[in-house]
């Protein structure tokens, strides 16, 4: 069985958030960490292949910087690693990074592809299920479990209160969730391996299938009308009650107030 998962590296928002003039983020000005999600599919795909036995290929889309995104994966047990990065390929929305990832993967051979949900850089949730448009397969979303049964994958997917079980023919796209499991940490000898390895590197012409019109800032359909960081909140208003009874009438009053109740 070949797994292919997608990753991302995102900016670790801890660090601060920076942006450029045309309001897309600066990643190469911020200090970055695997998407949760997307460790959480990487490691499902680990599990699997130690189930099953698999070939588990990771790839990115980003600034040669991801390569670093790509060796950590491999250092987790990752087989393969590609990056995907070209400078006609910056500022892509969903839609042009859809179409770049799945450009890419043309060129692979895989009975599964897996990637997180969403990146915490842009909360869309639209890559995964694009992906799977673009390269007509079916999609299983928000997965919190997943086995596979011959030809077949069975997903647990998170609804609301309850979870659904879905059963898809592979070649087929899931989408993990970070609570799917508790990724793995590097080994030290992983990492010595995993920078032994070669990391693939892919740009533009690489892209099986792809119009340049659907590529980059140029053919990202979605727009920035306007950029910043997080407003501060202020301190609020502190109120030291005398009283148990004081404080309960203090706080039912500010809800009346704001006709929470």
């Amino acid at each position: 069985m070949k797994i292919v998962v997608c990753i991302k590296q995102v900016p670790d928002t801890k660090g601060g958030v920076k942006f450029n003039p045309d309001g897309t983020l600066d990643r190469g000005a911020m200090l970055t960490i695997m998407n949760p999600d997307d460790k959480a599919g990487l490691e499902a795909a680990l599990r699997l292949k130690e189930q099953y036995g698999a070939e588990v290929t990771v790839l990115t889309m980003g600034l040669p910087k991801a390569d670093e995104v790509l060796r950590e994966a491999m250092a987790m047990g990752a087989d393969k690693g590609i990056l995907v990065t070209d400078r006609v390929l910056g500022g892509a929305d969903t839609w042009a990074t859809s179409t770049t990832i799945a450009g890419a993967i043309r060129n692979l051979e895989y009975d599964l592809i897996i990637t997180g949900r969403q990146a915490i850089d842009g909360d869309t949730a639209q890559v995964g299920p694009q992906i799977s448009e673009h390269l007509n397969i079916p999609v299983i979303s928000y997965a919190q479990d997943i086995k596979i049964d011959g030809d077949y994958v069975i997903v647990q997917r998170q609804y609301e209160d309850r979870y659904h079980d879905l059963k898809a023919k592979m070649p087929c796209l899931i989408t993990a969730l970070s609570e799917l499991n508790e990724p793995r940490y590097m080994s030290p000898g992983g990492i010595f391996d995993a920078y032994d390895k070669e990391v693939t590197v892919w740009g533009r012409p690489d892209l099986k299938d792809v119009d340049d019109s659907d590529l980059g800032l140029k053919g990202s359909p979605t727009k920035i009308a306007k950029a910043s960081d997080k407003v501060k909140k202020g301190a609020g208003e502190k109120v030291v009650p005398d009283t148990a009874e004081d404080a309960v009438a203090y706080i039912v009053g500010k809800m009346k107030e704001k006709h929470v109740i």
